[in-house]
């Protein structure tokens, strides 16, 4: 019996394919990103691995397309034809979503990273406290499909696409809860819609309402307009008025009652 085996193919040149920025090394950057590849790297096949970050760096994959709860994409390998690559990864339901924008809301620090483009550190944990997982558990969470003949899953083209897709986290964490079922947009706007009081529409942004982001620089300014201000034409009220808003107090200062004796502390300008 032969122990010989054909020599590894060799794909296709490409132009104009997306090209890995990473050179050398690992791929993502960022502590998100990062964990999305250790679900890749613990299925322990690291020669497909291995291949599969040459094929991201060399450009192979000709388009990618993230969608709710899937990733599709085309891959040149060495045939004429492209092979077509499917990545599913399970959305959460609206009422999941309407959990997790109750939960952000309730918190004004997740809303602030979210906004600064971030992936807040302990954000794993709050899905895991509503008993969901924002990354994949593992290769069980993952469907994963590709046209070519090669039996392993992943594959070298599949492998490729989910290195470019760690890569497209580091620049946009949001793609991540995207491929989940929620947007920037539609969460940000659901979140702060929860924090103004406004009801949420099965966790999306009730009509009227403006995303957070969108007025951000006036978030913290105080309203124009003011009632009683002299310069809108109506008299302002007295300093000591705030005095005559006091219940009866059954205590006097020499004589006198203590609302009576701070009147002219109230009624002095400040100088």
């Amino acid at each position: 019996m032969s122990d010989w085996f054909p020599p590894p193919s060799r794909p296709r040149a490409v132009e104009g394919g997306l090209r890995a920025r990473s050179k050398r090394g690992a791929i993502a950057q960022q502590w998100w990103s990062q964990r999305f590849i250790q679900v890749l790297e613990s299925m322990g096949i690291g020669g497909r691995l291995a291949r599969g970050r040459n094929y991201a760096r060399r450009g192979q994959v000709l388009e990618l397309q993230l969608d709710t709860g899937a990733v599709t994409a085309r891959v040149q390998g060495s045939r004429a034809r492209p092979y077509r690559v499917r990545v599913g990864v399970p959305a959460f339901g609206k009422a999941d979503w309407t959990r997790v924008s109750q939960a952000l809301a309730g918190d004004a620090w997740y809303t602030a990273k979210l906004l600064s483009g971030e992936m807040p550190p302990d954000i794993e944990e709050l899905f895991a406290g509503l008993g969901l997982s924002l990354f994949p558990a593992g290769a069980a969470e993952l469907t994963m499909d590709c046209s070519c003949p090669d039996w392993g899953v992943p594959c070298k083209h599949l492998a490729a696409v989910l290195y470019l897709l760690a890569e497209h986290f580091d620049e946009d964490p949001f793609a991540i809860l995207a491929l989940r079922g929620r947007d920037r947009e539609t969460l940000l706007g659901a979140v702060s819609a929860l924090r103004g009081g406004a009801p949420a529409d099965d966790g999306e942004a009730s009509a009227g309402a403006l995303p957070l982001a969108d007025c951000l620089e006036t978030f913290f300014a105080m309203p124009t307009g003011l009632p009683g201000r002299a310069d809108q034409g109506v008299d302002p009220a007295p300093p000591d008025a705030l005095l005559d808003q006091l219940p009866a107090v059954d205590v006097t200062v020499r004589g006198t009652p203590l609302i009576e004796a701070l009147r002219p502390v109230y009624a002095t300008p400040a100088g």
